[in-house]
């Protein structure tokens, strides 16, 4: 399958998750949100480009216990929790944080815990 985003095309798989992530731009990162029906809040965004500074300097996307803390040293204590993190991503933070950040799909949904 393939995205189309201001004449450029972007293979996806069958759920619309990049097949290279290093085709990803923030203006297809709304793209993608708006797909998902998601605003991108600053807490989103904060999540988003964590997940992509992560997988830049790692090669791999974080498990969700780290986005978390992340939460928490951007907005409070409080927001540190999966249940903001559901709030933020209601489909999950591996089925549409990821997908947003212009993740592949991930194999395992540990990330989701």
């Amino acid at each position: 399958m393939a995205l189309t985003l201001d004449g450029k095309v972007y293979e996806t798989d069958e759920e619309g998750f990049l097949l290279d992530p290093h085709d990803w731009n923030e203006s297809l990162a709304q793209h993608i949100a708006q797909g998902e029906k998601l605003d991108l809040s600053e807490a989103r965004w904060a999540v988003v480009r964590y997940v992509r500074e992560h997988f830049d300097s790692h090669g791999a996307v974080p498990e969700a216990r780290h986005v978390l803390k992340e939460l928490g040293k951007h907005f409070g204590k409080d927001k540190a929790t999966r249940k903001f993190l559901y709030e933020l991503f209601p489909y999950g933070y591996g089925q549409q944080a990821c997908k947003i950040a212009g993740m592949r799909k991930p194999r395992k949904l540990m990330l989701d815990v």
